[in-house]
């Protein structure tokens, strides 16, 4: 039987006017009957938010803290429930999913632990002339409610990102999730309740971010929006927030460049899991690899060599290495990238082949600059690969983009490695390994149209509090 799912608001779950079918996007079949909400769900979770705020203030570092600890607790006894909701919702292969999860848990206990860090500082009032006799020191304080706007493809980890700094720094919260991933956060806010976190605190609504979304950026009791999507929503988002904070995590087309190497299997076998896990659906995803003219031929065989032992198929299969994309336009557009670079003069090397929602991983080479596989962030299983004579060549060629979230260097040279942290364009330059690698408590966002603010348990809980000053006349 399929289940009909409901929305969570002021600690309540309840049924919604009207609903849609969420479809796997691997099967097709129907999943689950999801609650729409409306203008007045919407306000009313907002109110409920608001009012919490005090319940929230009135909790201690040490219970904010135990309450973090107990959900990364509830998340580690459901690890295989959660994986299989992954599976359904949006298509991630069952190893991929338990991936998620388990970062998921650490992201939380992170959150636990940087509750009880969250601090000011005494300031020297004496070192100016008229401070003599003052004593002056900071804290910081929660905003109120922050609005939490989340993507599809990390549907658990992302909320927790969310979720954890802003409840770690006392904030409230109202969550709208995909429509196509609202399991995982309705799992995640049913986790919650079970762990004791105050009615009113965590609020679940569900709908169209025209609708909904809008209504939360606009929204004046709202003081803080984070959003993590498109650039083109991003800006939306920038555009309608007017004073209130945001902090926009909106993607990239991430390169590697590949100057030397040691082990260029092991370098070819990292590009093809950060190019292609998760079927490319990763804001920091390989999508451009700059490897030295010499290195090519060896490196682009070994990546041939590694992706005849992937496996195409069933998401909930233990073997499955990639499935479908989260909806069948989304492949449609990838072929279209694709046919779009070959009659550029492109060249498939590897895959290039749409079978419904699913496409296959595609490597292209003699791919001009200006197709949009180049220019814009595909989310989808195509890499470029590109060579080059000269090291400072590459690093241009990077910098060449709208985008600059994360970047990716392999060198044997500390000289070479320094100057592409000081060249690239980029919010992290990772060395000697892949764009995509992330650990959930860096400092984690970019710059460009890459957005603003940053992630990371700490660096976010900054994000959402305000700095206040305190002094005393003595």
């Amino acid at each position: 039987m399929i289940s009909k799912k409901q929305m969570f608001i002021n600690g309540e779950w309840r049924q919604g006017a009207t609903s849609y079918e969420l479809k796997s996007p691997f099967s097709g079949e129907v999943v689950a009957h999801i609650p729409f909400s409306t203008k007045d769900d919407v306000l009313e979770a907002i109110e409920a938010a608001k009012k919490a705020r005090e319940k929230m203030k009135a909790l201690t570092v040490l219970e904010r803290s135990q309450i973090l600890g107990r959900v990364a607790d509830l998340f580690e006894e459901q690890l295989e429930e959660c994986a299989l909701i992954l599976t359904q919702e949006n298509a991630k292969p069952l190893i991929a999913a338990r991936g998620e999860i388990l970062r998921t848990i650490e992201t939380y206990r992170f959150a636990a632990e940087e509750a009880k860090q969250l601090t000011g500082e005494m300031i020297p009032m004496d070192a100016a002339k008229g401070g003599k006799g003052k004593l002056g020191f900071t804290k910081r304080e929660p905003l109120g409610v922050i609005g939490a706007i989340t993507p599809f493809n990390f549907p658990f980890n992302l909320v927790a990102h969310k979720l954890g700094p802003a409840f770690a720094a006392g904030n409230t919260v109202v969550l709208k999730p995909a429509s196509q991933t609202p399991l995982s956060a309705l799992k995640t806010a049913e986790i919650f309740e079970s762990a004791g976190l105050p009615a009113g605190a965590l609020n679940v609504v569900i709908g169209r971010g025209g609708e909904v979304g809008d209504l939360l950026v606009t929204h004046p009791d709202i003081k803080l929006i984070t959003f993590t999507g498109s650039l083109e929503v991003g800006l939306d988002i920038k555009a309608k927030s007017g004073l209130k904070k945001t902090t926009l995590e909106l993607g990239s087309n991430s390169a590697v460049i590949i100057d030397d190497a040691e082990d260029i299997q092991a370098i070819a076998d990292r590009c093809v899991e950060g190019a292609f896990t998760y079927a490319g659906q990763v804001c920091i995803s390989v999508q451009r690899i700059y490897i030295k003219k010499d290195l090519y031929e060896t490196f682009s065989q070994a990546m041939l060599k590694t992706l005849e032992g992937w496996t195409i198929g069933n998401p909930a299969e233990e073997t499955t290495n990639i499935s479908a994309l989260i909806q069948e336009k989304e492949a449609v557009r990838a072929e279209e990238w694709i046919r779009e670079a070959v009659q550029a003069g492109a060249d498939i090397i590897f895959g290039g082949k749409r079978h419904g929602s699913i496409v296959e991983p595609t490597i292209l080479v003699n791919t001009p600059a200006h197709v949009s596989i180049n220019c814009n962030e595909a989310f989808a299983p195509l890499v470029v690969i590109h060579t080059y004579d000269q090291f400072e060549e590459a690093i241009s060629n990077v910098n060449d983009s709208q985008y600059g979230l994360q970047a990716g260097v392999y060198t044997t040279s500390l000289e070479k490695a320094f100057q592409a942290i000081d060249k690239i364009e980029v919010g992290g330059v990772i060395i000697n390994d892949i764009p995509s690698f992330r650990v959930d408590q860096m400092p984690y966002g970019g710059v460009k149209n890459s957005g603003t603010g940053r992630e990371g348990i700490k660096y976010a809980m900054e994000e959402m509090t305000e700095l206040k000053l305190a002094v005393f006349n003595l």
